[in-house]
């Protein structure tokens, strides 16, 4: 299932100074922090790394963005969301980056034994705030998806 296409205005921009490396490492951490976080089920942290207003999974505000997380991350056992290729585009104190996935879900309840696996891009929007960076918005590119989709859906 495809939710979004590449976005084809995406630039990555190497670091031009020590600052920029800075902001581009910061920007990389906060993008593995966030994925982290949903592995973790750390729904407080979750929420903490976005800005209030944040876009993603077609819905608007940081709370409604963590309602649609949980209702897929609450309903399955453990995962791992994986990351490679993460390009970052640099702009003052916003950034965009371009990042692959894969993402293994493990079955729980009625879908024990079950596996859900999809891989794809994020395209993600960041904004500098006083705490570092938060993500603004979120757009998913799935490009392959295997496995029982009801391990994300239903309990």
């Amino acid at each position: 299932m495809r939710t979004d296409g590449p976005d084809s205005t995406f630039r990555s921009t190497p670091p031009a100074d020590f600052g920029q490396l800075l902001d581009h490492l910061a920007v990389v951490d906060s993008l593995h922090r966030f994925q982290a976080r949903l592995d973790t089920k750390d729904w407080p942290g979750l929420r903490s790394a976005m800005t209030e207003d944040a876009r993603a999974y077609f819905v608007e505000g940081a709370d409604a963005v963590l309602a649609v997380v949980r209702a897929h991350l609450d309903v399955c056992g453990p995962t791992q969301h994986l990351m490679g290729n993460v390009q970052v585009q640099l702009d003052g104190d916003t950034a965009r980056t371009r990042s692959y996935f894969r993402a293994f879900h493990v079955g729980a309840g009625t879908n024990e034994g079950a596996v859900y696996e999809c891989l794809g891009d994020y395209n993600d929007s960041w904004t500098r705030t006083d705490t570092g960076w938060a993500l603004t918005s979120r757009v998913i590119a799935v490009r392959a998806e295997t496995g029982n989709r009801a391990v994300i859906t239903s309990r």
